[in-house]
């Protein structure tokens, strides 16, 4: 272990979440934080792999890029390259970022490491636009609720719905954030409240169950999520409970919007039944009782207010308005 992050109001670099060096994928350790700063180092795509199942990386951007990374490692291991977008593609089923980046490394021509290169790259600046698109659905005094985590860690870069709230930040229009802690493995207790610690945004830490409490009172102004998947239809998948902060939000009349880039986006997904959701291992949730564990669900497009991608903002019918 050693510590990384010298601390202060900055932004993660792309390059400290997940690179591509030498014989080697390095991600940070996105178990460990906030309290450690840990590096892992992956010298097989089968490595990167486990890296993604078991969490390391996570966030259906940044796994999509750690995919990549592992393809072109594999290509310069003299692996078999059908063996590794097989290991890289079933290591996590939602997030279709993940396939996605596989097949543009197997439709790649030429250096492989720098094609990889160019999709984190891609991925950073798709988020820094979608942010500024997203900024402009706040106001001043804005007080907006996130779920899990859709930040820099889990984008390989700036962030996509926690890219809105930085954004509307510098824009003066972003008040405080609150963070659902998101179980059960509190990636928002964990991850965002890190993130926005290190960018200088006030937050508070909530637990999930006291959103509702918080909408009641008006605390609450905007619901900000990423997604893991998007259907045709503009049914979205995201981390166990965002639907229902959606169902929430409806009552309460608060605008819940979901920020994404268009690598989330699944044409070959109609509505959100086509999308499969992960179940976890149920001793995430509880080591000593029969537990279930999904990993996501899947909120309606009818509840959300609005879709942003790095094109725009999209609203329903979704069909119709998504690139």
């Amino acid at each position: 272990m050693r510590p990384r992050f010298a601390g202060g109001a900055v932004d993660l670099r792309p390059e400290e979440i997940v690179r591509l060096e030498g014989e080697r994928v390095v991600l940070l350790d996105q178990r460990r934080l906030p309290d450690e700063e840990v590096e892992v180092e992956c010298r097989s795509a089968e490595e990167v792999a486990e890296a993604i199942r078991t969490m390391v990386v996570r966030g259906a951007p940044a796994i999509g890029v750690a995919a990549a990374y592992g393809y072109a490692l594999a290509a310069a291991n003299g692996a078999d390259l059908d063996e590794a977008a097989e290991v890289l593609v079933s290591a996590r089923p939602t997030a279709v970022n993940l396939p996605w980046a596989v097949a543009q490394m197997r439709q790649a021509d030429g250096d492989l490491a720098e094609r990889a290169r160019d999709i984190h790259r891609a991925e950073v600046e798709r988020c820094r636009r979608m942010g500024e698109h997203a900024a402009e659905l706040l106001r001043e005094g804005s007080t907006p609720l996130t779920h899990c985590n859709a930040g820099g860690l889990a984008t390989g870069g700036y962030g996509s719905a926690l890219g809105a709230v930085k954004a509307g930040f510098e824009r003066g229009l972003v008040e405080h954030v609150f963070v659902d802690e998101t179980r059960p493995l509190l990636q928002g207790g964990r991850l965002t409240a890190w993130e926005l610690e290190r960018a200088g945004i006030p937050a508070s830490v909530i637990a999930d169950s006291a959103a509702g409490s918080l909408m009641a009172r008006g605390e609450i102004t905007h619901v900000l999520t990423g997604a893991d998947r998007i259907a045709r239809n503009g049914d979205t998948a995201n981390k166990i409970g965002t639907y229902a902060l959606a169902v929430l939000a409806s009552h309460h009349d608060i605008p819940f919007y979901v920020v994404a880039p268009t690598s989330t986006l699944d044409p070959d997904a109609a509505t959100g039944a086509d999308i499969p959701i992960e179940e976890r291992d149920p001793a995430e949730v509880s080591e000593r009782f029969d537990a279930r564990n999904p990993a996501f669900d899947v909120t309606p497009a009818t509840l959300i207010a609005a879709i942003v991608t790095e094109q725009g903002v999209h609203r329903a019918p979704y069909e119709e308005s998504l690139p």
